[in-house]
């Protein structure tokens, strides 16, 4: 898998999770004026991978 960094039509950052086969596993939900503030969004990702799974 790999992070895609991009910027939108908008102007706007934004990050994709692509899965081997290049289709879209998840994405950033938002816009980021700085391309740090993006980045540091794929960081935090990142570090959740330990976080629980909730079923209802």
């Amino acid at each position: 898998m790999e992070y895609h960094v991009y910027k939108d039509n908008a102007g706007e950052w934004r990050w994709r999770l692509l899965a081997s086969n290049k289709k879209i596993v998840a994405d950033s939900g938002e816009g980021y004026t700085a391309k740090a503030d993006c980045l540091a969004g794929i960081k935090s990702v990142k570090g959740s991978s330990g976080a629980d799974v909730v079923e209802d």
